[in-house]
């Protein structure tokens, strides 16, 4: 007995130029069971397709990024590494002047 689940999602996709083109996306699910008189196993052998359509649409908008948001995007992870390679730095050079103290007798 084969069992196939499909879903169906109506789709829009609307173009830089303004061009819509409407299409559907979907999924399918496959189930797979042997039916044998001897097996003991219940259903009718057959091949069946169970139809879900969505309620819901995708509407797929294509936009050109301008490149300020690269620019932008790029600083902030330049950013962000240096942030965290000044924190590491930090707690390696405040665990090295405590060890230090440690060795010298000063630690309180």
């Amino acid at each position: 007995m084969f069992n196939y689940y499909i879903k169906i999602v109506p789709t829009m996709m609307v173009g830089d130029d303004g061009a819509i083109f409407h299409t559907n996306q979907f999924s399918v699910t496959k189930h797979e069971k042997v039916v044998t008189p001897s097996s003991g196993e219940s259903g009718m052998p057959g091949v069946f397709f169970s139809y879900e359509l969505s309620a819901m649409m995708v509407k797929i908008v294509n936009k050109s990024v301008p490149l300020t948001h690269l620019i932008t995007d790029l600083c902030s992870i330049v950013g962000g590494v240096w942030i965290f390679a000044m924190f590491i730095d930090s707690v390696f050079y405040r665990s090295s002047q405590f060890l230090n103290k440690i060795e010298l007798g000063k630690a309180s």
